[in-house]
């Protein structure tokens, strides 16, 4: 079975909350005023590459 084939109805569904760090110390993104989630939800994110010795 491929992951793709699973399919979950709205009420089996469990509420992920996601943490972000913010200053130093973790909170639930949920905390988060409107302005600060629309910043969180534009992040990107990148892998760093190794360098060449």
């Amino acid at each position: 079975m491929q992951t793709n084939d699973i399919k979950l109805k709205n009420e089996e569904r469990t509420r992920c909350e996601v943490w972000t760090r913010v200053m130093g110390y973790h909170r639930p993104v949920t905390s988060f005023n409107p302005g600060k989630q629309s910043e969180h939800a534009e992040r990107q994110f990148y892998t760093e590459q190794r360098t060449q010795s």
